[in-house]
């Protein structure tokens, strides 16, 4: 077998939408609606900087079938780039970006092959002068976005003397956060003839199984609060051996995160506002000089819980703190992390292979020699998970109402089953109106009836305490 190196990607999206965004300043609504391109940007240049031998883009390279011209301008220019650089490119099409939606009419490189969809795999061998035949590549696009068929069991890799990968699109084991489309098991993957198979749809990156490797790198550019974190690609290494290392290399442009405050030992409004601002400094400080957009959660019991419940407390703090960020950042001043802006601050070959140069915020001089600051950290909103200041253990001991309350609340946070049944009376009279299942998105996922369960308690609490009803 020849040794080999090459980068898997997947989950593009390319010119995403971003949603929910119009109430977000101009300029930093711009740098998030630029992040896939970014990332994208970032992806070759990361490909040629390792020199690999080629690149698979495991599905949705586009956001929807019917690809924006700009979309798919921006990934021709791309391919084009690593094509120059000698890197051939192999890609499928996912849910998102099926055969039957809208293409252009565009000239590819020549080093570019796009898989045909439905019918059989195709499979294509990868030539190098200096080693011959690298690699087998196989692949097969969606003809349309929904596909019910298990894909996998088409894949057959033959000769074992070379290095045999898979692109598929796919949901392996049935992930219920996606879309089951092209469903297969693990148990599918194995014994098939194929030595990595280079998944795409599932946006967290997991390696699946070891022999074979299965793979799904994510996407390369978070696009919502569910998609925090590290976005990226992986570069793989395959020695004579058939040996096969993986390295994670982040791409994203934008990081999505979610943070909790707690407000405990917090008796001022003051000492929550300069708690928060020190939050979203640490944030910063942790996103390798990207943007951050980020959800806060306060937790704990506290004095400050009531005044976080009444009037517009938590909107009043949610503004300041985007006022705050959008005055230091404003149209002329903001950080988008760009990649100029790194290189001017000391960005080096070095300082990408360890990831951009991680927990750099140093402020850096723009090329007009104006001074330029650390990317921002915007606050998508905040939410209040707080209680009153109340010793539980004690109350749970109690032979009160606020007693029979909280050992209620704790049966049914205990079982999943009482849990479902306990709601599903509850809101009975309400999913029985016409529409309001629909509204709801039908039955909820065991997380949210914890935090309905978590909320109902609280205002109970409140109310009880209020009232002065302790005793039964």
């Amino acid at each position: 077998m020849k040794p080999l190196k090459f980068m898997h990607a997947a989950d593009l999206h390319l010119d995403s939408a971003f949603k929910g965004m119009h109430t977000v300043p101009g300029p930093i609504r711009e740098v998030i609606r630029e992040s896939t391109f970014t990332a994208l940007g970032r992806l070759v240049r990361l490909a040629i900087l390792e020199n690999v031998d080629f690149v698979v883009f495991s599905g949705d390279i586009y956001d929807t079938a019917d690809r924006s011209l700009r979309a798919q301008l921006r990934f021709r220019s791309a391919l084009a780039e690593l094509d120059k650089a000698g890197i051939p490119s192999f890609v499928i099409h996912g849910n998102h970006d099926p055969a039957d939606g809208r293409a252009a009419r565009l000239d590819w490189p020549s080093s570019v092959h796009v898989y045909a969809a439905g019918g059989t795999v195709e499979t294509v061998p990868v030539f190098k002068e200096d080693r011959g035949t690298i690699a087998h590549v196989h692949g097969i696009s969606y003809p349309t976005a929904a596909v019910l068929d298990n894909y996998a069991l088409r894949f057959n890799g033959k000769d074992t003397s070379v290095y045999q990968i898979a692109l598929l699109h796919t949901n392996v084991d049935g992930n219920p956060g996606f879309d089951n489309y092209a469903p297969c098991s693990r148990q599918d993957l194995l014994g098939r003839g194929i030595d990595y198979w280079a998944l795409g749809h599932i946006h967290t990156r997991e390696v699946l199984n070891e022999r074979p490797l299965a793979v799904y790198p994510g996407n390369i550019q978070g696009r919502s609060i569910r998609e925090c974190g590290e976005r990226g690609c992986y570069i793989v290494r395959v020695d004579e051996h058939g040996c096969t290392q993986l390295a994670f290399h982040t791409l994203d442009a934008v990081r999505w995160e979610q943070a909790v405050f707690s407000i405990e030992g917090i008796t001022t409004e003051q000492e929550l506002h300069e708690g928060l601002h020190g939050l979203l400094d640490e944030l910063r400080a942790g996103a390798g000089g990207r943007p951050v957009i980020v959800r806060l959660t306060l937790t704990g019991r506290g004095p400050l819980h009531l005044r976080l419940q009444s009037g517009s407390t938590l909107t009043d703090l949610v503004r300041e703190l985007r006022d705050s960020e959008a005055i230091k950042y404003g149209a002329g001043s903001l950080s988008t992390g760009s990649d100029r802006e790194q290189e001017q601050s000391g960005y080096s070959e070095d300082k990408y292979r360890e990831g951009y140069g991680a927990g750099e915020t140093s402020s850096v001089r723009r090329g007009n020699g104006q001074e330029s600051h650390p990317p921002f950290v915007w606050v998508e909103s905040i939410e209040s998970h707080t209680g009153q200041d109340l010793d539980l253990d004690q109350l749970l001991a109690e032979e009160s109402f606020m007693g029979d309350l909280l050992r209620l609340t704790e049966e049914l946070a205990g079982d999943e089953k009482k849990l479902e049944a306990f709601a599903a009376e509850a809101l009975h009279p309400l999913m029985s109106q016409p529409g309001a299942a629909k509204l709801f998105g039908g039955r909820a996922a065991e997380d949210e009836l914890q935090e309905w369960l978590r909320a109902a308690r609280e205002l109970a609490l409140d109310l009880l305490v209020a009232g002065g009803g302790r005793e039964r």
